[in-house]
């Protein structure tokens, strides 16, 4: 299969790119100065000449505090941005994969939690989680060969080369390295990603003609704290994690209380879940170079 990998260059595109290239697949990595999703004369300029049998987009503005101040930037490249992907792709007969986020159920809540299916309603606030919502709202609507892929907390070997704004795990370690107590969000539920697992499993997802919204995460769930404890154990270092609530840590835009995913569909589609997230972060860990 011919894919056209956009968001190459960032911590999924990094993992995604050598896995679609040992399945086999004919890929062409674009980063952001190779193409520009807001502009779709430039999207058609730069993809027609490919001729790809799937369109695969990585690509987003995800920070998350900083779209409360500019959301039209937000919208532009995670809403506008799909739709001109999903017109072209299915003026030219391709298929689709776009990335999505848990933060859609944003205004949920943790009390009486279960796991999130593909058909609960969303429930965005954010600027960041309604520029996602309406982005995945448009790819749907306009182009049905498509796969919507929601995710959660990505972290990935790339960030450690300055792939896009770093990761949860990155973070701590680093943070860790400088203190020997950290403060962290303990109220919220869901369960970060390994971009390495997520790969795998959408090399698997692209190679059915099973179109349609997903969710895609490793399996279990924890807070940000209960996260941070088990990094600083597997990494042995002596850190003090002291569980603090969102309100405490005061960010600007709201975060989900419990966001965590359901991913029965997929694996019923794929073959099987992706793998625990205590084995994910692991082997994440030992990936990582001295």
């Amino acid at each position: 299969m011919r894919i056209a990998l956009i968001g190459s260059a960032g911590q999924l595109g990094s993992d995604l790119l050598p896995r679609l290239q040992a399945a086999g697949h004919d890929v062409a990595p674009l980063r952001h100065t190779d193409i520009e999703v807001t502009n779709a004369a430039n999207i058609s300029a730069v993809l027609q000449p490919l001729r790809p049998d799937l369109v695969l987009n990585s690509a987003a503005y995800n920070l998350v505090d900083k779209a409360e101040d500019e959301p039209a930037a937000a919208m532009s490249v995670n809403a506008i941005g799909p739709q001109n992907l999903a017109r072209l792709c299915t003026a030219q007969n391709w298929r689709l994969m776009h990335i999505s986020t848990d933060y859609v159920f944003e205004g949920g809540t943790g009390a009486a939690a279960r796991p999130w299916t593909e058909l609960d309603p969303a429930s965005p606030t954010g600027k960041y989680a309604l520029s996602k919502w309406t982005g995945e709202q448009l790819v749907q609507q306009e182009c049905s060969r498509s796969f919507v892929v929601r995710t959660c907390g990505l972290y990935g070997i790339a960030a450690l080369r300055g792939a896009g704004k770093g990761n949860f795990v990155e973070t701590m370690l680093r943070l860790g390295r400088d203190r020997r107590q950290l403060r962290v969000v303990d109220d919220q539920r869901c369960t970060p990603t390994s971009t390495a697992d997520l790969s795998e499993a959408l090399v698997k997802l692209i190679a059915t003609d099973a179109f349609g919204l997903y969710h895609a995460t490793n399996s279990g769930s924890m807070t940000w704290c209960e996260f941070s404890r088990e990094i600083f154990r597997r990494a042995k270092m002596d850190v003090e994690v002291i569980p603090i609530t969102t309100a405490e840590f005061g960010a600007k835009a709201m975060r989900p209380a419990y966001s965590v995913l359901d991913c029965n569909k997929l694996a019923s589609v794929i073959g099987g879940p992706l793998a625990d997230w205590h084995d994910a972060l692991a082997r994440y860990l030992a990936s990582r170079p001295e």
